[in-house]
């Protein structure tokens, strides 16, 4: 009985060897064929190589600054492998331009050539590409070409263009200006540490001047500050960044890229035209000086997508004119006592980042050092709107709710052919305080976003010209208007509409 089971116990085995060594040959033959088909390569020179594009573009970018890295995807789409001989820059060691390809640096050798590289079917390789433009010989802004080359194992050869075009620019670093200064359009001007105006010195922007902040630096001015741009040539204050966060979103629509704009206590006789504020954490912070001098006059600008208040308005006297408040996390206006005025303004908060948005305007008369009397707070011939159901805070006119060292304080604000998304208590107090104003209706079934040109928050695009039938249109009071004739990109008011934006007149003949 012994032996009967030994034997079957070794036919068993005998039986598991044959199929296991069975096994290993199936898989053998399968993984040998699999691999044989993919390293297979041929040489038809009808067999090429496809790019993720035909040409690599850098914005304009700051001479002697390393540009952020762009890919360029390089596809063999077939059936079979492809060889590529060698890859080389059209100016080989003196090109600008740096090339890493697959983690092989072509800079390493002495013409930027590298070789012997495989695409195996259906697979791809990643090129990664930076630039480094040199000083300028001209001020102008100079465009720097180079050609990519690939030669496949046929001898089929194909180009991917490089194009960088640059300018040059001045460095600040930490300066202080002590005595009256002007800067000009010459050359962008690259802000580290912050720019700071010394009391009792002017600083003078001529129209095209370019103030590009690093991140965490802004401007701050004891001084005073004189921005004279003009509609062609707008003064621009942003961030350095030149570069994409996506390859339709460029860093410079994005917020908090710098700090931002800042008047000091002692800084009187600002005036500010034609200004491009954008993308800063904040816009401009008009510290407390008191009512007796002018602050601030700022008209014709734009102060757009910001990471907090668009203008802080602390206990001072201000005049803002023809100008656009737009998409700020804090408060489009945020105005605390003082005497202000806002004539022909766009204050439109459709900030897309986060629905704890500010407001467009906020009107108090306290914050945390205490109570500060509001001498005025006019809204002349403005829109303030945005994605809220009401985007407009005002303080109460109740003298019972106030504390007995606040009661007496004045409370003065007052809005004027207006257009405004907003609920207006029904209390008499509170009505007579809106003269000929448009409310937006809440049950309107028209998306605000419709009242404008163009609202594209996915690419941070935006035009708050009125559309033809929307209700911000010819309200505005023309007693005003002579004020400001043209709107803020220079079209003539006729009948005029609320904001800093007039449609067309072929819109309004037709």
């Amino acid at each position: 009985m012994k032996g009967i089971q030994s034997v079957f116990d070794k036919g068993k085995h005998g039986r598991r060897s044959l199929w296991t060594a069975f096994c290993v040959a199936l898989w053998m033959c399968v993984c040998f064929t699999a691999c044989d088909d993919y390293d297979s390569f041929t040489t038809d020179r009808s067999a090429t190589l496809q790019f993720s594009s035909d040409t690599v573009r850098f914005d304009t970018l700051i001479a002697t600054i390393p540009s952020s890295t762009r890919t360029l995807t390089v596809y063999n789409r077939g059936d079979e492998g492809l060889r590529i001989s060698e890859i080389w820059l059209e100016k080989g060691a003196e090109s600008v331009f740096r090339i890493n390809i697959d983690g092989q640096d072509m800079s390493r050798s002495a013409d930027n050539r590298v070789t012997d590289f495989e695409v195996r079917r259906r697979d791809s390789i990643v090129v990664r590409i930076e630039v480094t433009i040199p000083e300028l010989e001209s001020d102008s802004v100079c465009a720097c070409l180079d050609l990519l080359h690939f030669r496949l194992e046929s001898g089929v050869g194909q180009t991917v263009h490089l194009v960088a075009s640059g300018r040059n620019a001045f460095f600040m670093k930490g300066i202080s200006l002590t005595a009256d200064t002007t800067f000009t359009a010459q050359r962008p001007i690259v802000v580290y540490d912050s720019l700071v105006v010394s009391p009792d010195v002017t600083l003078t922007l001529e129209a095209g001047t370019q103030l590009l902040f690093h991140e965490k630096a802004g401007i701050i001015v004891h001084g005073t500050l004189k921005a004279l741009g003009s509609l062609e040539e707008p003064v621009v204050m942003r961030g350095d960044r030149t570069d994409h966060m996506f390859d339709y979103l460029p860093y410079d629509r994005l917020p908090s890229r710098w700090e931002g704009l800042v008047f000091t206590r002692e800084s009187l006789g600002n005036f500010l035209e034609y200004l491009d504020l954008h993308s800063g954490l904040f816009g401009i912070r008009c510290d407390s000086t008191g009512t007796e001098s002018l602050k601030m006059k700022l008209v014709n600008a734009r102060i757009h997508n910001l990471g907090g208040h668009g203008l802080e308005l602390l206990h001072c006297r201000v005049e803002v004119g023809n100008t656009e408040v737009s998409n700020t996390l804090g408060h489009c206006a945020y105005v605390v006592g003082g005497d202000v005025q806002f004539t022909h303004c766009t204050l439109a908060q459709f900030y897309p980042l986060s629905a704890n948005r500010g407001h467009a305007v906020n009107i108090v008369n306290q914050d945390s050092l205490g109570y500060f009397p509001l001498y005025r707070a006019d809204f002349i011939n403005c829109v303030a709107t945005g994605y809220a159901e009401d985007v407009l805070m005002i303080p109460s006119l109740n003298r019972e709710e106030m504390p007995t060292d606040a009661a007496e304080f004045p409370i003065n604000y007052q809005f004027i052919n207006c257009f405004l998304t907003t609920v207006v208590p029904e209390d008499e107090l509170y009505t007579e305080r809106f003269v000929s104003c448009s409310i937006d209706s809440l049950e309107a079934e028209i998306n605000r976003e419709k009242h404008f040109q163009l609202i594209d928050a996915h690419n941070f695009l935006y035009d708050f010209t009125p559309i033809e039938d929307s209700p911000i249109r010819g309200i505005a009071d023309s007693t005003y208007s002579v004020l400001y004739p043209l709107d803020r990109l220079g079209r003539l008011r006729i009948e005029p509409d609320a904001g800093c934006y007039e449609t067309t007149v072929l819109e309004k003949e037709e």
